[in-house]
């Protein structure tokens, strides 16, 4: 129970049927650290209701008349960003739209609870975690405080932050250069982090590169790990490619994408093998960029790191140690971006060679690809 001084999670339902929006009610009230902020009955409504009272979790429905999930979330996230979590009647069954949803900045997915005939709820216990669990991921995001500050200032001075340069520091131990003779016989890597909003920005990304660019991808994006194998193949639609989870032992290959795919850290060792690691077990995230580009500054042969959307700042401080060992580092740029946590603070630490905007980031990949000996075939 929580105190009575403990101010209580205010929590937003969003769904045009009557008999959802009273389950959804019941569960919310049956946690005492819960309450209802408010219910819309579409997506517009609740645009315009979050506009005027923005909730610290919205349970966002996907198929509604007249403005949809997908835009809801978009629409919300542009101007009065906050925690969503997509709440539909089929996770599974509208795996497409709850990617589409994820892409447009939700947080995670779940089913809706139903009602019984005795009028328990089903499903009540799993949508209360997700809604916790998202309110932890917040917590340690930081979320914007008005529309449209989901970024600092584009000219923010250049200043390494001491987090960055500790981590630099423990990393330059390991870091090589780049030797002319190995690095012919390893793919170029195109390391790719992401987070809020990522689903969509890397599906956009991947299918604006050559599919004959001789790279292998690898992949971190901040989504739930029941949801990854879900996200790989819709990746795979989305872009034509062959895309995979990456599994321990196994080696990139050019052409192929390989999504981490487990609740631990994906890294590639000096020798080309990927692995999972556990440590460090108190990371915001798991599997964290951060461990990805820190990982590959071993690696024999400079490749490419990219820093899409996302709260927060995991990755800043791989791609900083990245850029120093010699690799193309790219964040994507303010304009662009869902939320430009990780990205901005890479910029703000300067750990990005380039800042561009999503749809400028395939041709600078190439371009550095082709710098790198790893044009198209």
């Amino acid at each position: 129970m929580t105190s009575p001084t403990t101010p209580s999670m205010r929590v937003a339902i969003v769904n045009d049927l009557a008999v959802a929006c009273e389950a959804l009610r019941r569960v919310v009230a049956s946690d005492p650290s819960l309450s209802v902020a408010w219910i819309a009955r579409d997506g517009a409504e609740a645009i315009e209701r979050a506009a005027r009272d923005r909730p610290d979790v919205v349970l966002m429905d996907l198929i509604m008349p007249r403005v949809d999930g997908v835009e809801a979330t978009r629409g919300i996230m542009r101007a009065s960003p906050c925690p969503i979590l997509v709440v539909t009647a089929t996770v599974t069954g509208n795996a497409g739209l709850v990617y589409e949803a994820l892409g447009a900045g939700a947080l995670d997915a779940v089913n809706t609870p139903t009602i019984g005939a005795g009028g328990s709820v089903a499903g009540g216990a799993e949508l209360l975690r997700r809604i916790h669990l998202v309110a932890r991921m917040s917590a340690a995001r930081a979320w914007p405080t008005t529309a449209g500050s989901t970024t600092a200032a584009t000219n923010a001075p250049m200043t390494v932050p001491t987090t960055a340069v500790m981590s630099a520091a423990r990393l330059s131990v390991t870091a090589s250069t780049p030797n002319a003779t190995a690095t012919s016989a390893v793919p170029l890597i195109v390391a790719i982090g992401a987070s809020t909003g990522g689903p969509r920005a890397v599906a956009d990304l991947l299918r604006s590169l050559p599919k004959d660019l001789r790279a292998a991808y690898l992949v971190v994006q901040h989504v739930s790990v029941e949801f990854v194998e879900g996200y790989a193949q819709w990746l795979a639609a989305e872009t034509g490619r062959k895309v995979v989870l990456a599994r321990a032992g196994g080696v990139p290959r050019e052409g192929e994408v390989l999504v981490a795919g487990e609740d631990r850290h994906l890294a590639l060792t000096r020798a080309g093998l990927l692995e999972y690691r556990d440590e460090p077990r108190d990371h915001v995230h798991r599997p964290a960029v951060d461990e990805l580009f820190t990982s590959l500054v071993a690696y024999p042969r400079a490749g490419v790191a990219v820093l899409l959307t996302g709260m927060g700042r995991d990755g800043a401080d791989g791609m900083l140690a990245l850029r120093r060992a010699g690799w193309h580092t790219i964040a994507q740029d303010e304009a662009s971006s869902v939320v430009w946590g990780m990205p901005g603070a890479a910029h703000r630490a300067g750990a990005a060679v380039e800042t561009l905007a999503i749809g400028a980031i395939g041709e600078a990949i190439v371009r550095a690809a082709r710098r790198a000996g790893a044009g198209t075939s």
